[in-house]
């Protein structure tokens, strides 16, 4: 038999439990809702960000505002080991975000470079305005120059799967940010 049996939970430590990403997202809401932005555009960066975008959005609806949404699909990727690293598109937006404020939605900022290759891609294509927000922001070296604009939580460089993210494609499903302890 493999994998884990009914009701055995995985070896994953809770950092930020389900209550608390709930509240946090609707403060995350108001502050970006204090931003006036008209006709808000929100781009979910796939995969890991689609539990936050999702949660995020209906938080941002309950804050009184009606953005449109549309999904970006990344990979980033070494040639090798001493590549700088490189992102490609897998899925492209299907909405012009020009002349739109766009929020870009991400679940974790470390190096940067999915960011601030997502930026410069709907930059290019004419958005009024780009405002970043992720479910983590990691406090390490970034390899390139880029803050977010709004972050739920910051971390340090500690694995985080849950709420979306993943591990090999495991424990997307769980309702909380945590921390592998034993695989």
């Amino acid at each position: 038999m493999t994998g884990h049996h009914a009701g055995e939970r995985p070896a994953v430590e809770v950092i930020y439990s389900a209550e608390s990403i709930a509240e946090r997202l609707e403060a995350l809401a108001q502050e970006i809702k204090a931003r006036n932005l008209e006709r808000p555009l929100v781009v979910a960066v796939l995969k890991g960000s689609f539990v936050f975008a999702a949660d995020l959005l209906r938080a941002l609806y309950r804050s009184g505002l009606e953005p449109e949404v549309d999904f970006l699909t990344l990979s980033s990727y070494r040639k090798s080991r001493t590549s700088s690293g490189a992102v490609e598109i897998l899925r492209d937006l299907d909405l012009s975000p020009e002349g739109r404020n766009v929020l870009l939605v991400d679940d974790v900022l470390d190096s940067g470079r999915t960011l601030v290759f997502a930026k410069d891609l709907i930059s290019a294509r004419g958005a009024a305005s780009i405002l970043t927000c992720v479910l983590i922001d990691k406090k390490v070296p970034r390899a390139v120059d880029v803050a977010a604009d709004f972050s739920a939580f910051e971390s340090d460089d500690a694995f985080v799967v849950g709420y979306g993210m993943d591990v090999a494609h495991r424990y997307r499903e769980l309702p909380f940010v945590g921390r592998m302890t034993k695989e």
